[in-house]
């Protein structure tokens, strides 16, 4: 075997001719390539967490929703019938009702609330038991010129109005409140009426509640 040929350099002493790819590889070593870009992936839904979830607007056609990515079908409603009357459902419960996988439903849950039918969960409790014993509906008259954010503020900030339509016709909000006894139930009227903008109301006591919220 012949031995490696060499060459004198600059300053008298000898070099292989490899020298320079073998400094090239030594470069290369100091300076390696970037680690791959990761691939992206699918979103995970979380059941009633829908931060950060971004919806399709798409545009609008039959049977579908402005938001909605694919309209409802019959299994989407079957699980929104089950969350309804059992928001606490876990998936393994719901997914044999409905006769699909618990991965299914998972994903299929999720996409209903990033979309926005299913809006949240909440505790339905009874009023008796926190002593609201009196449950009324009343009508609320608006005046001639009136602001309506400032009414809607305003009612929002009474804790005793339940809930809030804004209907057609001579009335423009009707409220369900929910008050201990029939004074504080005057007082609420009373501070209703005060609100500015509000010309009069119109007030339903309810004497029984034959079913509310209703799931099926």
């Amino acid at each position: 075997m012949r031995p490696a040929q060499s060459t004198p350099g600059d300053d008298g002493r000898p070099h292989h001719e490899h020298d320079d790819h073998q400094r090239h590889h030594q470069q290369h070593d100091r300076h390696p390539a970037p680690p791959p870009r990761p691939r992206p992936c699918r979103p995970a839904y979380e059941r009633g967490d829908t931060r950060g979830a971004v919806r399709d607007p798409g545009p609008p056609s039959p049977g579908r929703r402005p938001g909605r990515s694919a309209p409802i079908d019959a299994v989407d409603r079957q699980l929104i019938d089950l969350l309804r009357a059992n928001g606490r459902a876990s998936y393994a419960e719901l997914a044999r009702q409905v006769g699909l996988s618990a991965p299914a439903v998972h994903e299929r849950v999720g996409k209903l609330e990033a979309s926005g039918v299913v809006t949240g969960y909440r505790a339905v409790v009874d009023p008796a038991a926190l002593g609201l014993d009196v449950t009324a509906l009343v009508g609320v008259i608006e005046s001639d010129a009136v602001d309506d954010t400032g009414v809607e503020a305003a009612l929002r900030a009474m804790p005793e109005v339940e809930d809030c339509w804004r209907v057609a016709g001579s009335e423009g909000y009707v409220l369900k409140v929910r008050v201990t006894d029939i004074p504080a139930l005057e007082a609420a009227i009373n501070a209703l009426n005060r609100i500015e903008g509000v010309a009069r109301t119109r007030t339903t006591v309810v004497l029984s509640t034959k079913w509310e919220g209703r799931t099926g």
